[in-house]
């Protein structure tokens, strides 16, 4: 790490808080080692995607073995909830294909949006699966059914919990490598679902503790957990889709370009993520000893300090104008 991204490490919460902070609001900005290649870094995400699919897939089909003998109605919502995950990583691993297509007359900005439309998908099937939880949990309320075989219920709830942190662990590593948002967030949604993979094994000693209605409540607090989840995933998109980007970033940009010799002070930094690449502007006002080379060595020190931008384009004045754009290769 350099000493400019030692100036720019800021506070956070220690304890619990900092715990849970750390685990569902991973940065997708920060990783030392990022990906600053657009095609390496759609390769690696791809890469990501169809190795958390098979994953997801094998612990679904478990569950899915438990619940035709068990009757589980906690379980079956874990096992309908964990197959719409892995089917969400279909669309997004479209959008990494369609994000490395070159920019054409009428995409002039390329097709990296593709990424931020497919979380609009996740969120409608998850919120489906949300749906179908919360109604077979209520009619196992309403029509009662003894539980059989509690036993590999609580064992299908373990392997639940494992497959889906396994996916969280390597989703969320490779969406910080390659600064996509949407990568991450299906990996701490994923990290979420392992947490209600526990809540099964909940329900199943609720049930071996004389309580049967343990399971289908279960099922309702999973289908709830679920509905909360996507408050925060909601927000996320919707950030994206409105150009919203992390202050850090803006701060990291900002400081970047304040040490590059002739600026004397910044007019103004834009940012926009596009899928999980990003491209902006900035405006810089100079001093009396400014160079020819201050916007080159402007974009090149941008680069050095956020290393997933694409494009970025400085302007000057304070002296006669100029304008540099840095731009990769088409994709």
């Amino acid at each position: 790490m350099t000493e400019h991204e030692h100036a720019h490490d800021h506070a956070h919460a220690v304890g619990v808080k900092g715990l849970l902070h750390g685990l569902f609001v991973p940065h997708t900005h920060d990783a030392s080692d990022s990906i600053d290649d657009a095609l390496e870094a759609s390769s690696a995400g791809i890469r990501a995607l169809k190795i958390s699919l098979v994953i997801l897939l094998a612990t679904t089909a478990a569950q899915a073995f438990v619940v035709a003998f068990s009757g589980s109605v906690a379980l079956l919502a874990d096992t309908v909830h964990n197959f719409s995950d892995a089917l969400t990583a279909i669309p997004l691993w479209v959008a990494f294909v369609l994000g490395r297509r070159a920019a054409t007359r009428r995409y002039t900005y390329g097709f990296g949006r593709a990424e931020d439309l497919a979380g609009l998908f996740i969120v409608f099937v998850v919120l489906l699966s949300a749906v179908v939880a919360a109604w077979q949990s209520i009619d196992r309320i309403v029509h009662p059914r003894p539980l059989e075989n509690v036993g590999w219920v609580i064992v299908a709830g373990v392997i639940g919990f494992v497959g889906n942190e396994a996916v969280a662990i390597y989703r969320i590593r490779i969406g910080r490598r390659i600064g996509s948002a949407a990568l991450v967030a299906d990996g701490v949604h994923a990290r979420t679902d392992g947490f209600t993979s526990l809540a099964v094994v909940v329900g199943g000693i609720g049930v071996l503790a004389g309580f049967p209605l343990a399971d289908p409540i279960v099922g309702l607090i999973i289908s709830a957990a679920i509905f909360v989840l996507l408050i925060g995933t909601i927000r996320s998109i919707g950030r994206r889709l409105m150009d919203g980007v992390e202050p850090e970033l803006v701060d990291r940009v900002e400081h970047a370009l304040l040490h590059v010799s002739g600026v004397d002070r910044i007019e103004r930094v834009r940012l926009r993520w596009v899928g999980h690449r990003l491209e902006g502007d900035a405006v810089l006002v100079l001093d009396s000893v400014a160079t020819a080379s201050v916007s080159a060595d402007a974009v090149r020190s941008v680069r050095e300090h956020v290393r997933n931008v694409d494009d970025f384009v400085v302007t000057t004045c304070g002296r006669p104008p100029a304008t540099v754009e840095l731009s990769e290769e088409p994709r």
